[in-house]
């Protein structure tokens, strides 16, 4: 299985749940797809768009669960990335987490990610 990350607040994330369908931040809608990290982008990510940010959720997705509608692309540094051109159902979540910070305002993963 492979997972690939998605970062939202937790008030935007209740509403995409309470409607069954995520899609996306203004940043994703802007730019035509919804941005995912893999487990190698992922704290480079965190660093560079959301440091010092608070409430917010790690939340984790199959990506062979996403089918087609997932592209991995070329993006910082030459890093693939999963982008999916699609909303996502939010029954497609495996799981969610609440990321937490350190003094310095970088954020901690959870030591169990794959």
């Amino acid at each position: 299985m492979t997972l690939i990350y998605k970062i939202e607040t937790k008030e935007r994330w209740e509403k995409a749940k309470q409607n069954g369908l995520y899609e996306g931040s203004k940043h994703d809608q802007r730019d035509g797809y919804i941005h995912f990290s893999s487990k190698e982008t992922l704290e480079g990510t965190l660093d560079k768009h959301f440091k010092g940010k608070t409430n917010l959720l790690l939340i984790a997705v199959n990506a062979k669960d996403l089918g087609q509608a997932l592209k991995w692309e070329a993006s910082r540094g030459g890093a693939l990335f999963p982008h999916l051109y699609a909303p996502l159902p939010t029954t497609h979540i495996l799981w969610e987490k609440p990321l937490q910070q350190s003094e310095n305002g970088t954020h901690i993963l959870p030591i169990d990610l794959q």
